[in-house]
């Protein structure tokens, strides 16, 4: 068998263009633009390149972008100065701190410092309590944009049996919370799994998320199963020409590809899902600040 590839690309416009009708009902109807302000403390090149599509998109959907581009020789104290004066701005209704930071600032700290209501990465410890324990809280984007990659090839995820491998904060443990939320029967699996491969012959939703190329095989997935990549690995590839490089992801994905029912592609799955649903966090954000209904439906 071969699986159906799942286009998180092709998602991802669907839903920025959901979020930009929603903008546009919050302007017309409310007389209300949703700011996203977004914080680059040094000058790492990926981060760099990450924050301009950010802030492209912003602007592509109608929202207003905030960029904040501070030396890697900011101090702890001025960075969380600056996220205080975003706490009280009324026309910024999303923070988003650009991870890593610079090794003399606490990340935790800075996170924790964002108004967990502008929160729309999902990081804030007050919405990872909520989250775990079935309130309205903002979630993380990654987590979220396999969410719903998940709902739209499956329909209700009720009763399957999903692994996570991974626990980070970032993706694995919110991942885990979602799922559990959507009545999965959820294992997950770490560094220390001394059976993973058994467990994930178990599952019907497979999420990877660990930063190992090919560490999924063939072998590992049972047939006919949903396989979510997050991984996103650079790694040589000589066949291009000398020097050269190319992306893969945590699972070995032309020979899984043989055995599960569906399958992200890296690039063009998960990835692209990432800044979609930051800017739906942000729709969100806006139209609970206002006590406005969210105007697409979007709230996971």
């Amino acid at each position: 068998m071969s699986s159906q590839i799942i286009d998180g690309k092709g998602f991802a416009a669907t839903l920025r263009a959901k979020i930009a009708h929603g903008v546009e009902t919050l302007q017309s109807d409310y007389n209300v633009t949703p700011g996203l302000a977004v914080v680059l403390v040094g000058t790492d090149p990926a981060s760099e390149v990450y924050v301009r599509n950010k802030a492209r998109q912003t602007v592509e959907v109608g929202m207003t972008s905030f960029e904040h581009k501070l030396p890697d020789t900011t101090s702890q104290a001025e960075l969380l100065a600056l996220i205080e004066t975003l706490n009280t701005d009324p026309s910024v209704h999303g923070i988003l701190v650009q991870l890593p930071l610079p090794d003399h600032i606490d990340a935790t700290l800075v996170i924790n410092a964002i108004a967990p209501q502008k929160d729309v990465d999902g990081f804030h410890v007050a919405n990872v309590g909520m989250s775990s324990t079935g309130q309205s809280a903002m979630v993380p984007c990654t987590p979220l944009g396999c969410l719903m990659l998940l709902r739209d090839q499956l329909g209700s995820l009720r009763g399957k049996t999903a692994l996570v491998i991974g626990r980070s904060n970032i993706v694995g443990r919110p991942m885990a919370r979602l799922l559990i939320q959507a009545d999965c029967s959820v294992i997950v699996a770490h560094r220390h799994t001394t059976n993973t491969a058994e467990l994930c012959r178990m599952a019907d939703i497979v999420v990877v998320a660990v930063g190992q190329p090919g560490l999924v095989r063939a072998d590992w997935i049972k047939p006919g199963a949903t396989v979510i990549d997050v991984g996103i690995n650079r790694i040589d590839a000589p066949e291009r020409g000398p020097g050269k490089t190319r992306l893969v992801g945590d699972v070995a994905y032309d020979e899984v590809a043989e055995v599960a029912g569906a399958i992200t592609p890296v690039p063009g799955g998960v990835g692209p899902m990432t800044i979609a649903c930051l800017l739906a966090n942000t729709l969100i954000a806006c139209a609970r600040s206002y006590d406005i209904p969210d105007p697409e439906g979007l709230t996971p």
